[in-house]
């Protein structure tokens, strides 16, 4: 597969539906959580990583998310708003849930990250609050899958994947499973196997796909007896399996099977480069690139964002994105 079929008359290139909120980094590298003195403060979350990965790449996206009515969800929406995301799809929520909260160690292994996710707003988007125009009038939907956890924002993620079938909008589903959100592994089994049916490309790590086939084949560890299992449901055209340090590979519908390694650099800090990842390799193929060449971007954005000391503002620009591609030699 060279590339991939995207409608192009859509006045949004992408909305990114999931969790933002606040990311609270230790200001000390090298330091354990209990002697940190003090943290600086970033705009967080998985789906607000990407979508401000694809904004800083020049594409045109929103978001899907509730945000708590409180100084964090309004500087989280101050925060989007001006790095160019449109904010139509974000609900304020004065019901007493709050937007997340995480306070991270910076150390590349062995990293503490503490978040707390007690009645979290981003879990509180309902169906009725899925706008079928919005979706109708972009290009792309991305489903980060801790909106499935919970009610109602796992109707409400359903609902927004079925109108993008309905209205050819490509979906994709970023498995993003965090164990602490979710009642059990069961259940994320089950949601994630609904999702992926109205998929046209997954991303996840290992362990992501492991708790997706848990009730069917709990055994099973290798890469690709799970891309032919995922690729057996009907609208799924591209599996990305995430390997850290590893590189990923990358499985297609039309039998197309490469891998991508990774760039190296000094890391900084484990966390971020899945999101740098999705971000660039799916503003690559809205453009119309390769998909060869938009893992290859993705490989090179997340470097760039483990190499550095928080995850939205290392973010890379084109410009930047290309050039540290070509200035490092890829491992």
């Amino acid at each position: 597969m060279k590339t991939l079929d995207v409608v192009s008359d859509r006045y949004m290139d992408a909305i990114v539906l999931g969790r933002a909120g606040v990311d609270l980094y230790s200001a000390e590298s090298g330091t354990s959580m209990d002697k940190v003195a003090g943290f600086r403060k970033f705009v967080g979350g998985s789906a607000a990583n990407i979508a401000i990965a694809m904004s800083k790449l020049g594409k045109n996206v929103g978001m899907i998310s509730c945000v708590s009515d409180d100084p964090f969800g309004k500087y989280v929406l101050a925060y989007l708003g001006s790095n160019g995301i449109d904010l139509r799809g974000i609900s304020l929520d004065d019901t007493g849930s709050r937007t997340s909260v995480a306070f991270t160690e910076m150390k590349p292994g062995d990293c503490s990250v503490l978040i707390y996710r007690n009645d979290a707003s981003d879990l509180t988007i309902k169906p009725e609050d899925i706008d079928v125009d919005y979706i109708a009038n972009s290009k792309v939907l991305v489903v980060t899958g801790t909106a499935l956890s919970k009610s109602p924002s796992r109707e409400a993620a359903l609902l927004a994947m079925q109108y993008a079938r309905q209205h050819n909008t490509l979906v994709v589903l970023d498995l993003d499973y965090r164990p602490y959100s979710w009642r059990h592994k069961a259940d994320a089994a089950l949601y994630y196997q609904l999702a992926v049916g109205l998929s046209d490309i997954i991303i996840g790590n290992r362990e992501e796909f492991n708790v997706m086939e848990s009730l069917m084949r709990s055994d099973n560890k290798d890469d690709d007896v799970t891309a032919k299992l995922v690729l057996q449901h009907q609208h799924v055209q591209i599996v990305v399996v995430k390997a850290g340090e590893l590189g990923c590979k990358v499985y297609c519908r039309d039998g197309t099977r490469f891998e991508q390694g990774i760039f190296r650099v000094k890391v900084n800090k484990p966390f971020g480069a899945g999101d740098a990842f999705a971000g660039a390799l799916l503003s690559h193929l809205i453009a119309g690139g390769a998909l060869e060449e938009g893992v290859r971007l993705g490989s090179g954005a997340a470097a760039i964002n483990v190499a550095s000391d928080n995850c939205t503002e290392a973010m890379p620009t084109l410009d930047e994105l290309t050039s540290f591609i070509s200035c490092n030699e890829q491992s």
